[in-house]
């Protein structure tokens, strides 16, 4: 084989193994929701995170509440049995909607960049998102939404 040949063939070796790794992250499903409105905020059963496979019990890493009295979705990302974060998937840059992807947001209008926790990672943007209070009751998440 020649250097050409090898540098073709390892290119090529490169693309291939990077889009099966981004088809094979993109294949556990996002879960949405709506989530029940009150007057003071949304309640979501920390239930939507279970995924059960052959007996086993394994979690979402995030939900996304999709609700119709809300202009942008919510980011719900659990850390653990009781500890949440709650992020408004409107980018502070300019408004756009963002995409979850796994632990991060982002934004497909500028390409800025956020972390489960709504802090910018990647610019443009230079403020993070909003986030709300989130608190467990009961296998219950309520987000308190009313400093929207």
């Amino acid at each position: 084989m020649n250097r050409r040949e090898f540098i073709l063939n390892s290119c090529a070796a490169c693309l291939g193994a990077t889009a099966v790794s981004g088809l094979l992250s993109s294949c556990a499903s996002t879960r949405y929701t709506s989530g029940t409105l009150g007057k003071d905020g949304l309640t979501v059963s920390a239930e939507e995170f279970k995924i059960k496979k052959k007996g086993k019990t394994d979690y979402r890493p995030f939900i996304i509440v999709r609700n119709d009295s809300l202009q942008y979705p919510i980011y719900v990302y659990r850390f653990g049995e009781t500890e949440y974060t709650a992020v408004w998937m409107r980018c502070s840059h300019q408004g756009a909607e963002l995409q979850a992807s796994g632990d991060q947001l982002q934004c497909s209008a500028h390409g800025s960049e956020f972390s489960n926790r709504g802090k910018v990672t990647n610019g443009p943007a230079d403020k993070d998102l909003r986030t709300f209070p989130v608190s467990v009751n009961n296998n219950e998440l309520f987000i308190d939404l009313r400093k929207v």
